[in-house]
């Protein structure tokens, strides 16, 4: 796991992952902000909860995850704490298998996921953006794999995920330099898809964030379901269960309010039925 970004004020652990869920749209936040967001057990551990209730809820078309304040969305995680629960092997085990299960939760979410990316994006809290389907940024986010420069290493599914989302080069030029990369050079690599000026990012990100939201919810699980079985690595890809999704769309009611406001020329009142 990649480390705090150094400077960071020496405090207590105490971080939370909140959830709350308005108008079509569960936010996450990553919440440790005096720590710039640093990731403890615990908020590993809380996230593949908050991220399965927030998608059980049919009103919720899509997913933010962003962190508290404006200085970072995450450095990493919070090595403040390895020392009591990554103590030894066992304990060092424990905590991979939490991690795991985090991005494992979050790369599997039924429905669209997007990054919100203010400040600092090092480590763990890159590994977690990369997890979501799309990346937005502020125009002075910073990126960065310090694996290199700490002499650790990343596990084969972080390195898949770097290489599946950036591709091999830009991938390699990442994790073998440890270099920081600037929001301009990010969006060049495929690492975040926009990039807005941070006095205008807020209202960037809603704006985006309800474009998607005023979409046809089963539409979007559809297309959601399609790109997961379109990078499946453990076997075939189910096709039989995209091909249901989207039956489901053709006989929804949605289906029909979309050609009717499309021959109206006015905005769909989609329901997810």
């Amino acid at each position: 796991m990649a480390e705090q970004e150094p400077g960071a004020p020496e405090i207590m652990a105490g971080g939370v992952v909140g959830l709350d869920v308005s108008g079509g749209i569960a936010r996450l936040t990553l919440d440790q902000p005096r720590r710039l967001n640093a990731m403890t057990l615990e908020m590993w551990r809380s996230l593949p909860e908050r991220i399965g209730r927030a998608v059980a809820d049919p009103a919720v078309r899509v997913l933010l995850v962003r962190g508290a304040g404006e200085r970072a969305f995450s450095a990493g995680a919070d090595i403040s704490e390895f020392g009591t629960v990554r103590a030894d092997a066992a304990q060092a085990a424990a905590y991979e298998e939490a991690v795991s299960a985090a991005t494992e939760a979050l790369l599997n979410a039924p429905v669209p996921t997007v990054a919100a990316i203010r400040g600092i994006c090092f480590g763990g809290g890159l590994e977690l953006a990369l997890c979501c389907d799309l990346r937005l940024s502020d125009d002075g986010a910073r990126f960065r794999m310090p694996g290199a420069r700490l002499g650790l290493g990343y596990g084969f599914p972080l390195v898949r995920l770097v290489v599946q989302r950036m591709g091999a080069a830009a991938a390699a030029d990442l994790l073998f330099s440890a270099r920081v990369v600037t929001a301009e050079e990010a969006a060049s690599l495929g690492i975040v898809q926009r990039v807005a000026p941070a006095s205008a990012f807020d209202g960037a990100v809603e704006d985006y964030l309800g474009l998607i939201a005023g979409n046809a919810p089963l539409t979007l699980r559809a297309a959601k379901r399609a790109m997961l079985e379109a990078l499946r690595t453990d076997g075939p890809a189910d096709t039989e269960a995209v091909d249901a999704l989207v039956a489901r769309c053709f006989a929804s009611a949605d289906y029909a309010e979309g050609r009717a406001a499309f021959a109206q020329k006015r905005e769909p009142g989609f329901k997810g039925e």
